[in-house]
């Protein structure tokens, strides 16, 4: 089976949202990896129409996505924001491209695949309206170490705690952390006694201060007093992993990191798995690497999922507790996207 398939084995490539960081980061992976485009084309919002962006020894003019005439396109990337991605994503298709959606709009419809490369690649045998789903960034660090150890044992409950990194905000979490950090470097000795000794200026994007500190609450509430990202992690653990009754509790948290998003997970099975086995299934799970320490700094600019602190949760039967940590902007959400369209391509799946 093969979505993409021509006979040059090349492509037209488009990229919606090419300007933002993750945009900005398929590019760079689609260079990387020698995806094989035959012509880039590059969309995002009107203020950023006129630009133009080096590619392949290329200046690539980027058109207004609303606009756009997307005829011709073989596998479009949107990372755009789930408005753009409902307004256009159909459209797109329609058009004749495969498209790979990296927002919130499409992972839930029941017609669209949510897909992780290494996890679930058979979901791309049914995609009848030529979208597929990339997951939600702290979903996806989740994926690949749970993936296994449900394979073996039967994974029934996941209790999870994130650790998510400003960029999981874009330019302007990032931009707002290094603001923080700076405004309040020289003293931020005196907050060990006194959390208001420092200004860190008005808080912005979150309702308290980042820096220096977390953020427990720091996306809309949704039923029962969950936020939508712990909602995300629930529903997309449950579609990914083919297990509609999971039972699942996620608290997600921002923290003061740049870039990595990390994840404790505490998971039941049915069935026993010790610590030593789940080591050994991670060890050769792809996309994973297992570690002592793994930690958001490891995971920056780096394509695996870092695994550790693997051991029995006494607190529940069968139940183990470990520690993954992986780049949010990469693997998170621009590497798997690309990987996706490789699995389109390779029609082995």
């Amino acid at each position: 089976m093969n979505y993409l398939d021509n006979t040059t084995g090349r492509y037209t490539v488009g990229v919606v949202g090419a300007t933002g960081l993750v945009g900005t980061m398929m590019l760079a992976l689609l260079a990387e990896r020698n995806f094989p485009v035959a012509q880039l084309r590059l969309f995002a919002s009107a203020r950023s129409a006129g630009k133009t962006i080096p590619f392949g020894g290329a200046d690539v003019v980027v058109e207004d996505a609303t606009a756009a005439d997307y005829a011709g396109l073989d596998v479009v990337f949107f990372s755009a924001g789930g408005s753009t991605s409902k307004a256009l994503a159909e459209k797109v298709a329609a058009a004749g491209a495969v498209v790979i959606d990296n927002s919130s709009a499409w992972r839930a419809h029941p017609e669209v695949p949510l897909v992780v490369a290494e996890v679930n690649p058979h979901a791309l045998r049914q995609m009848p309206k030529g979208i597929v789903a990339n997951p939600n960034c702290t979903t996806m660090a989740a994926m690949p170490a749970l993936k296994p150890l449900h394979d073996a044992a039967g994974l029934t409950r996941l209790v999870a705690s994130t650790y998510q990194a400003v960029s999981g905000g874009g330019v302007e979490g990032v931009e707002i952390l290094r603001e923080q950090v700076q405004a309040g470097a020289e003293a931020c000795a005196d907050l060990a006694q006194d959390g208001g000794s420092v200004d860190l200026g008005t808080p912005r994007k979150w309702s308290v201060p980042i820096a220096y500190n977390v953020v427990p609450l720091n996306y809309v509430l949704g039923e029962d007093g969950y936020t939508e990202e712990e909602l995300k992690l629930r529903d997309e653990s449950r579609k990914i992993l083919e297990i509609p009754g999971l039972r699942v509790a996620a608290t997600c948290v921002r923290v003061p990191v740049f870039t990595g998003h990390s994840i404790a997970l505490n998971v039941e099975f049915e069935r026993p798995l010790s610590p030593e086995k789940a080591l050994e299934l991670l060890g050769q799970a792809p996309g994973v690497v297992v570690t002592e320490v793994p930690n958001p700094l490891e995971a920056a600019g780096k394509d695996p999922v870092f695994i550790g602190r693997v051991r029995r949760d006494m607190s529940a039967d069968n139940g183990l507790t470990l520690f993954v940590a992986n780049d949010n902007l990469r693997k998170g959400a621009a590497l798997n996207a690309v990987q996706i369209a490789e699995v389109l391509i390779s029609g082995k799946f």
